[in-house]
């Protein structure tokens, strides 16, 4: 068993990431966040007469209030089409640094002013609202990312963002509407 796949007698899954990819270049970035367990707590979706739409617990609201707080902790840090789900967030980032040429190759160690940091100060805060709440709240450990390569699949992943509340009642990780 080579240390790819096998570490301290526990298999793992390889990551997804770029190999050479440089994750605090300029670019923009798709990622999801889910909950531990994918539990829902971040509220419930609702149909209004303008559409579907999640009616967040306070956990959720903090999931959304500390999203839009993303470019007061990274400055260059846009942010563009988002949604926070019941068990689940999507969001596209756009990591814009003038005059950015320090080209770092993707490695395993302290991570800065990237988009694992970007995702791990988010993280940290929702928690650290659950926490103080005395909400029993956890992440899943990792994220999902992709960077996204040009304008149509731009266009293609903020219809998804946009649509994702709609498509709610058909998603394999929705519980019947039942959230913690």
């Amino acid at each position: 068993m080579d240390n790819e796949t096998h570490f301290r007698g526990i298999y793992r899954i390889d990551s997804a990431r770029l190999i050479d990819y440089d994750y605090g270049s300029n670019g923009i970035y798709f990622v999801t966040i889910c909950t531990r367990n994918r539990a829902c707590f971040f509220g419930d979706i609702e149909e209004g007469p303008t559409g579907h739409f999640l009616n967040p617990t306070c956990l959720g609201q903090q999931a959304i209030d500390c999203w839009l707080a993303i470019p007061d902790h990274f400055p260059f840090v846009i942010l563009d089409e988002f949604q926070v789900m019941p068990n689940h967030i999507h969001g596209l980032l756009w990591i814009d640094k003038p005059d950015y040429d320090d080209w770092q190759p993707n490695a395993f160690g302290p991570q800065s002013k990237n988009l694992a940091s970007i995702l791990r100060g988010y993280k940290i805060g929702v928690t650290k609202y659950a926490t103080n709440e005395g909400i029993d709240f956890g992440w899943q450990p990792r994220f999902h990312d992709r960077v996204v390569r040009d304008a149509n699949e731009l266009a293609r992943i903020r219809h998804y963002i946009v649509q994702n509340p709609a498509n709610w009642k058909r998603d394999k990780n929705n519980l019947d509407g039942l959230f913690m």
